[in-house]
This record gives structure tokens, C-alpha cells and sequence, in this order.
């Protein structure tokens, strides 16, 4: 069984009873036991919440001892043979229409008068059993998978191919994460330290402002219009170039640098020169602000483009130039 099989199982069975127990004694699966252990068992993160939920102590089995536990092999096995045996050979087209069929036999196999004791099993638990039960909680259990994820160099922990940041400092630490239907929350040595609406966007971030170094957070506040804007000023050529630096990336936000390399050329050179030097980048497609930098500083920009003509030089006055006067 999966660890989600698992605690249904425990769920339904103490909505079917109307209650729990004060002490659980499973046996030893790896999805409810990660080490098994004759004095000191630990027990799976969520099985333990789901234990503390409905207010139970699990004293696990000890391991290869069936006896610790004979009640509950027998009824797996009477289970078996009045339940499974039965629809062995029946084909079934939806969980509901399996879960109709195992109810009626179950119902049936309750209320079956046992040989011995001459009453039902049914009977026997409103008898004796039924007072001894503890009441179901008054919020309904809520599945949570637990994981122990460590902050990589981008200050994220990841959980179901999901990335949520916390505060830069954590980077390198190991903290403890509890991810439910909704919500996902993570906690630095048993103090939760952030909660997030959960998400199911594989290979994407959910990112706060507050969690980032100063320089990310500089970058962050640049958009794709701020830096066109300001490409604008420069001229058309510049502005194209821009475009296709973000253009070129798979996110616009990885050419932000490239795009403020560019820009901030303007600082050593007139926007004529930064213009010719754009329109050659664009031409040639190398898209990056060292290209147009090693243009400017080389003045490639005062050549033609490829396919350009060379503009026509007029010829200086000189007194050893014959003009047009004197052929007439």
C-alpha cells in the first residue's frame, strides 16, 4: 500500500465503527513505521498526525510477532474468505460500483451469527465495544504529506516539482515541509516560518519579495516595458535590439541583464554610435550586450553593413583638380 491507501484505510474504518481507540497497534509497513524498532519505533510524519488528530497513541507491533496482533490476522483472513473469495470472479467498472459490492458482504458478514457465542459480530460491539470508543474529532482529517527538503542557492525548497522561496539566509539548511490538498507550510526546528496556497505548476516559483538579497531584488523590480521604455529614448534600433535579447530567452526576466548592458552604453557613447552598433548586432544576430560593446570599442559601427553601400565621399578642392571647365 501507498502512504494516502494507508491512512484511508484508518479513516474509513473509524467513520464506519462512528469512533476510535485510545492506542493503535498496526503492524510495521514502511508507510506507516520508517524503523521499526522492539522499544523505540519511529513512525511515519503523517501517520503520526494523523494519530495526534484523532487523539490515539500507535504502539506499533513488534516485528515477526503475528501474536502481538492476532485479532486483527484473523479478521484479515475471515475478510478473505467471505469478501474477497466471493467477487474473486466479478468484473467491476468503477470504484463505487466495488465499494457498493464489498459494503453488502461486509454488512452481511456483521450480522452473520457467529457459531459459538451465538450472537452477531455486530452485536458483540454495540454491546461491548461501542462504549469504548472515543468520538470522532469535529473537523474531519485532512490528508498532509510531510517531506525534509533543503534550501538550494536560490533560496527555494521544492516539493511536487514546485519551488517556494524562503528568506535568503536559509540557504545551505534543512527545514521540514507539510504540503496538504491546499496549503504548503515550512517549518525551521518546530516553528513554521512560512505558509504558501499550494501549487501545482511544475518547474515554476512562488517567490516573495521580502525573502530576496538586495541585488535580485534590484532586477526583480525591472519589467520587459520599463527597459523598451527606456530603449525608446535612445532610438528605434536600440529598442529592437531589446526586444530580441528578451525575446531570444525562454523567460523575458534572463535578458534583463543583457538588455541594462546595452542601455547603459550610453553612459561612454552618443546614441547615433549606439544605434549603428544595435542595427549590426540585429543584422548579424548576436544578441548580447558584449557584442555591441566590442563594436563600439573597436568602431564597427562607422562601417557599412554587409549589403550596405558605402556612402559616396565628395572629393576635395585641390588646385591640381581639373574641373569641369576645362574639357569646353
Amino acid at each position: 500500500q501507498d502512504l494516502p491507501t494507508w491512512i484511508g484505510c484508518h479513516v474509513r474504518a473509524f467513520e464506519y465503527f462512528g469512533g476510535t481507540t485510545e492506542i493503535w497497534v498496526p503492524d510495521n509497513p514502511r508507510v506507516g513505521v520508517t524503523k521499526a524498532s522492539k522499544y523505540e519505533p519511529v513512525l511515519n510524519r503523517s501517520y503520526e498526525d494523523l494519530a495526534r488528530h484523532f487523539g490515539a497513541a500507535v504502539i506499533p507491533a513488534r516485528p515477526y510477532r503475528p501474536r502481538d496482533k492476532a485479532k486483527v490476522e484473523v479478521a484479515v483472513l475471515i475478510a478473505s474468505r467471505w469478501i474477497l473469495a466471493v467477487l474473486r470472479n466479478r468484473v467491476f467498472y468503477s470504484m463505487e460500483e466495488m465499494r457498493a459490492a464489498v459494503a453488502e458482504l461486509l454488512e452481511k458478514l456483521n450480522h452473520r451469527q457467529m457459531r459459538r457465542l451465538k450472537k452477531s459480530r455486530r452485536e458483540l460491539f454495540e454491546e461491548i465495544e461501542r462504549a469504548a470508543l472515543k468520538p470522532l474529532p469535529a473537523q474531519p482529517y485532512e490528508y498532509a504529506e510531510w517531506a525534509r527538503p533543503r534550501v538550494d542557492l536560490s533560496y527555494h525548497v521544492e516539493h511536487d516539482d514546485h519551488f517556494y522561496s524562503v528568506h535568503f539566509s536559509l540557504i545551505g539548511e534543512q527545514l521540514d515541509l507539510r504540503a496538504t490538498e491546499a496549503t504548503v507550510e515550512i517549518f525551521r526546528r518546530g516553528t513554521r516560518i512560512e505558509s504558501y496556497p499550494r501549487s501545482y505548476a511544475k518547474g515554476k516559483y512562488t517567490t516573495r519579495k521580502e525573502h530576496m538579497p538586495r541585488a535580485h531584488l534590484d532586477q526583480v523590480e525591472w519589467t520587459p516595458e520599463r527597459l523598451t521604455d527606456w530603449a525608446r529614448k535612445t532610438g528605434p534600433q536600440t529598442t529592437a535590439l531589446v526586444e530580441a535579447i528578451m525575446a531570444s530567452k525562454g523567460h523575458p526576466q534572463q535578458g534583463f541583464k543583457a538588455c541594462l548592458g546595452v542601455l547603459r552604453l550610453a553612459k561612454q557613447y552618443p546614441a547615433q554610435r549606439i544605434e549603428r552598433a544595435a542595427a549590426r548586432a540585429l543584422h548579424c544576430r548576436t544578441l548580447s550586450s558584449g557584442s555591441v560593446a566590442s563594436m563600439l570599442k573597436n568602431n564597427l559601427d562607422q562601417l557599412p553593413l554587409p549589403g550596405e553601400e558605402e556612402p559616396q565621399q565628395a572629393l576635395p578642392l585641390h588646385e591640381n583638380i581639373r574641373g569641369r571647365g576645362y574639357y569646353h
